[in-house]
This record gives structure tokens, sequence and C-alpha cells, in this order.
């Protein structure tokens, strides 16, 4: 089945949805819910998922971009959680997702405020790491491992870094994703490929366990959904239609700087947080030439938002945690944008940077099945689970998940060769894994420049053919011949995005209005006066 989405196509399976008794019903489609999608669908299930806002919408798009190998979880003893999450990072990197994950280099400078003693405990956690790698049976080649490099070379990948005192970094690798929100909506076009019925702008207004009660968003229009099993994938929302769960939600806040203001940034940075000895700032180039800086880990108290807002005092802290690694500190009017989402921890002891990722699976009497915890980069195993007690608790005909060995929409799984790439200094990486070795020239109020390397595991942008590959996979040469149409198709707005790639989101990834083209579908809306800018495209787009 085709794996487009659009208004027309949501519209008819909206109407067929209202006639029918699914096998599963999803409600919620970020990551997991579109995982659950997925898996269900691709076992031979019939499925309906509905989202009460638009794909991505809620904490999938305001991740770290990371996909974690589970060291952070291997050094709270978490081993489980750890290897987990190293199994599911290796999949993405080579088979189910490589043109949206790769490998991202980091560094963590040596200044002298981190002692050696700190930096070898540090080390030894990074080849623990690397263990993990191996055990879940990464090849090198996808992922190199941890060395410790010298000054010269740390500038060389990271020039914006202070100087003085500066001895060395620790590089070490892990799995980076080009856009959190295209892989929501990768998961969910594939779900569709294979029967699902993804319907957007459907609000569960009464969950059960054979069906709920929806509200179109867009008529106004209420009906009811049956199903034979439902699954409640609505992450940090999820107690308001599973009664008795207990959440604790805790924020992660980034900052988004514009290109010119951490120039030469290739690598991106571990940045230790002041009297923590397993907590850092991260700071990651990205694929637009932004970099974003992130993310705190604060507790949340109240009613859940929609849309999370990043308040002054997490800015403050993000830039002085920053600002002490750097040659020439960033000022706060020099942060083009914010972003915050929340992550849906269920409730336990300690602090909520404490408590554990593991997912979990609870159900109602009536066989209602909720999932929460875990974290992106192990949705495809939250979603594995969540089907198979769905299908046990409702005797329902499938077979095992497939999704493991399943390429998302795009993919073109990786060949398997080494191309002889260097992995142990930080020096010439071509390709997927690494950037530039220049050390170029000075950039803004003196600052190395940009070396002219191939910048594709750190910053980069623009609108060539590198980044069409690397947003839209094997799915580049059609947007590309879409821009040959007219010419303002072919124009490119902030972040490089042009104007076909707006359309192709139209006709094909399911955006309905402007906020699905910028703030989803592209990452445009980040940065509000580059979002204005890119308004009059977005409209054109919607009527093309």
């Amino acid at each position: 089945m085709n794996s487009s989405l659009n208004a027309a196509r949501r519209a008819r399976e909206l109407a067929e949805t209202r006639d029918l008794v699914v096998d599963v019903l999803v409600v919620g489609l970020g990551a997991t819910g579109a995982g659950v999608a997925l898996d269900a669908a691709s076992r031979g299930l019939s499925v309906a998922a509905i989202e009460a806002h638009d794909l991505a919408f809620g904490t999938s798009r305001w991740s770290s971009k990371m996909i974690h190998g589970g060291l952070r979880y291997l050094a709270k003893g978490q081993i489980g959680v750890a290897y987990e999450s190293a199994v599911e990072r290796g999949l993405l990197l080579g088979r189910t997702a490589p043109h949206l994950v790769r490998a991202q280099p980091y560094l963590l400078p040596l200044l002298p405020e981190v002692s050696r003693r700190h930096a070898t405990l540090v080390m030894t956690g990074y080849r623990l790491g690397d263990g993990l790698r191996a055990a879940a049976r990464t090849p090198r080649h996808l992922l190199p491992g941890p060395s410790w490099i010298s000054a010269q070379q740390a500038l060389a990948l990271a020039s914006p870094l202070g100087s003085r005192g500066l001895r060395g970094a620790l590089l070490s690798w892990d799995g980076r994703l080009v856009d959190d929100a295209r892989l929501v909506l990768s998961v969910a076009r594939t779900a569709a490929s294979h029967g699902a019925r993804v319907l957007t702008r459907c609000r569960a207004l009464e969950v059960s366990g054979d069906g709920a009660l929806v509200r179109d968003e867009l008529a106004g229009e209420t009906f009811t959904v049956r199903a034979r099993a439902v699954v409640n994938a609505t992450g940090v929302w999820a107690a308001g239609l599973h009664p008795g769960i207990r959440m604790r939600p805790s924020r992660g806040t980034h900052l988004v700087l514009r290109p010119e203001t951490l120039p030469g940034l290739t690598a991106g940075l571990h940045v230790p947080i002041p009297g923590e000895s397993n907590r850092f700032v991260l700071v990651l180039p990205q694929p637009d030439g932004r970099v974003h800086v992130g993310l705190t880990d604060e507790p949340v108290d109240g009613p859940v938002p929609d849309v999370p807002q990043a308040p002054e005092e997490d800015v403050t802290f993000l830039l002085s945690v920053l600002n002490s690694v750097l040659e020439e500190p960033v000022r706060r009017e020099e942060v083009a944008g914010t972003y915050a989402g929340l992550r849906p921890l269920l409730d336990g002891e300690g602090r909520t940077s404490d408590l554990s990722r593991r997912h979990a699976l609870l159900t109602t009497p009536d066989g209602l099945v909720t999932v929460v915890g875990g974290k992106l980069t192990t949705y495809r195993r939250m979603a594995e689970d969540a089907v198979d007690l769905a299908v046990s608790l409702s005797r329902l005909d499938a077979g095992r998940s497939r999704t493991a060995a399943l390429p998302l929409v795009g993919a073109v799984p990786d060949d398997g060769r080494d191309d002889g790439r260097d992995d142990r200094n930080g020096g010439r990486r071509r390709g997927r894994d690494g950037g530039g070795d220049g050390n170029g020239g000075r950039g803004r109020n003196g600052r190395r420049g940009r070396d002219g390397g191939d910048h594709r595991a750190g910053g980069g942008g623009g609108g060539g053919t590198d980044r069409l590959l690397e947003r839209y996979g094997s799915e580049a040469g059609a947007v590309r011949a879409l821009m040959a149409e007219e010419p303002w198709l072919a124009e490119t707005g902030p972040t490089g995005v042009t104007g076909a790639e707006l359309v192709w989101a139209v006709r094909h990834e399911g955006a309905l209005d402007v906020d699905d083209l910028l703030d989803r579908r592209t990452r445009i809306g980040l940065v509000p006066a580059d979002r204005e800018a890119a308004l009059p495209a977005a409209r054109a787009a919607l009527t093309y």
C-alpha cells in the first residue's frame, strides 16, 4: 500500500474507520504510538491510530536528537536498560533508519576544571559503552570507538573551545538523529504502507479496552471507534486516559543558536555540569547549521501543557555551563530560539534525573494497555512489547514482531562496508561519521571559521544533494524532481528548506496547515524570526 499521507487519504480513512471494528486502536502518534501502529500493522492486524494534534506534536519533537547507547544507564547499574538502548541504536544506525540516524562525534574538553582522575573515570565509562556496542553487534564502521585526542585535534573539531589550559579532549561517539520529528513521520508512513489508518486531528475523549469516543477536531463531529484492543501511547498525557497512573514529568530545555554563533563546531560537546559527576550539557551541531544546547532535567508540577515553554532560569543555566568551555561567551541575545519537552516518567523516589528510563506496561480491568516511560531510542522495543501484551490480552491472531528487520520509508540499509575511515584520533572523517579536519580562518569575533570539510555528522546546512539524502533517503530524487516544476519550488528559505519540500510534505507527509509544515515537517519554526520569514512559502505550498 502507498505510504503517502495527505488530507484526501485522511478523509477517506476517517470515514472508513467509523464503520469498522479494528484489531488495534492506537491513541497518540508520537514515536511510541507510531511504533505501535507499525508493529501491529506489519503483523497483519487492522489498525487505526489517532492523534489529537499532529504527528510528533508532543515530546518526540522536543528531544536532544540523540540516539543513546545507554552509557548513562550503565553508570547507574541499569544494565538491562543500557543493553536494550545499545541494541536499538544499532538497528536504527544500520537497518531501519540509516538515512535519519548516524554516528556523531563528541568531545569532552580537558580543561583545568576536569581533573585527570575524573577524565580517566569518564574514559572508562566510554570504553564500557563501546563494550555495549560490541555486545549489541553494532559494527565498528557504523560507530567508532572512544579515544584521547590532543588540544590541537580538539580545536580542529571544535574551534570555539577555550584554548587556555586545554590539554586535550576525550573523543566519544553516539547515535544522533537528523530530525526527531522526521523519525516519527517515517515510522507513521511505514505503518500506513502496511495498511494502518493514520488519523491526525482526532482527539480521544474517552477510552476503554474496546474502543474510544473520538472528536474530529477539524469537523467538530464526535464518533466511536470500536476495537478489539486499545493501546494508550499518549506519553506524558497518559494519566488523563488511564486512571490511577501517577506521572512525574521532567522538563528538558534546549537553546537554539544560529550557525554564525559557534562557527567551526563540527563535533558535539559534552560539557560537565559543576557539582555533578555523571551529568553533562550537550552541544549538538545540526545538519541545518544551527547548534542546539541542552538539556535540563527539572521536575514539573501541575497540569501538563500542550506545548511546554522554556523558562528563563533554564536558559541562564545552560548558557553558564556552555560558556565555561568557550573562548568567548555566548550572550543571551545570541540565543535565537528555545524549546522544552516533558519526559513521560512514572512517579518514583529521588530526583527526576535519577528515575528509571525503563518503559512500563499498565492495564485496566477492561483491557486498556498503556505504555509509558522509556525514551526515544527504544521506541521500537516499547511498541513491540505493547503489541505483544495487547495481542495476548485480546487473543488476536498475530505473529511475532517484524519491526527489528523492517526498514522505514526512505531507508537504504547499510551495505556493511568499512571504507578505511580512521576512527582513532579525531582526524579526517568523511561521509556519515565525521567532520573536516582543518583549522580554517577566524569567524565571529575572532573565532575560527568553518573548515570547509564534510560536516555531515556535525554542522552543515544548505539545500544540496547531501541534505536531501539525509532527510529523505531514497525519496530524495522525487523531491528533487518536484523542484524542477517551478522556480519557487527550488528556492531555499531559512535552514535551506526548499519550496518543493513544503509541497512534498502536503502531498505525501500528512501536513495540513502551516504549523505542520514549519514546526514539524521542517524545523524552521524553532527560530521565531525564521518562521515568520517562511510563512509565505508555507501558505503557497498548501494551495499548490
